[in-house]
């Protein structure tokens, strides 16, 4: 993963302090719901996409109840803590954390990320399962790898996704082709 930096600059004054560990959970935040949301917060600068978040550059877990809608708490809960995002969208679930963890890709404007933490988003290798088991182990980066090729995908493929993506971010999702393709270059 690359190194932590402050919004508009290359470099992260106290970066190695944040850790790069992605799937640490925010100090004195219990999310222990059987039914979560994991959020990870991306904007574009220039043609790098990074990953923020309210405490820093990590997966953000949130709590689902019952009768609430995932899309519309991780919206709710977004646009209160950061800002108005341009895109929130569901790309995967698993079991982990002793629940049903539902991943949300959110996109914000950069505007919204002055001087925040943030880290660029590194490629990863797909976690791969069997014909009908899940994966034995899934690391929260290839889970935004994933979430990554999902939104290009639907940059592409979705009218309303491509109205809300500018032409930066097309750009910068170009290289993120869902699989099996990325493998036939």
């Amino acid at each position: 993963m690359a190194p932590a930096r402050r919004a508009g600059d290359g470099s992260m004054p106290g970066a190695e302090a944040l850790s790069s560990d992605m799937t640490r959970d925010p100090v004195g935040w219990d999310v222990d719901s059987p039914i979560q949301a994991e959020v990870f917060v991306v904007w574009l600068d220039g043609d790098q996409i990074l990953l923020t978040g309210p405490d820093g550059p990590h997966a953000w877990y949130l709590q689902l109840g019952p009768t609430e809608h995932p899309v519309e708490v991780v919206d709710r809960i977004v646009r209160d803590v950061v800002g108005p995002p341009l895109l929130v969208h569901s790309t995967s679930w698993r079991r982990d954390r002793d629940a049903v963890v539902l991943s949300f890709l959110v996109v914000v404007d950069r505007a919204l990320m002055a001087g925040q933490p943030s880290v660029a988003v590194g490629r990863e290798d797909l976690a791969r399962s069997s014909a009908r088991a899940a994966p034995t182990a899934i690391a929260t980066s290839q889970v935004l790898e994933h979430a990554l090729r999902h939104l290009a995908w639907l940059a592409e493929d979705d009218d309303v996704v491509r109205h809300e993506l500018s032409g930066e971010w097309r750009a910068a999702l170009a290289g993120y082709v869902p699989e099996p393709f990325r493998s036939l270059g």
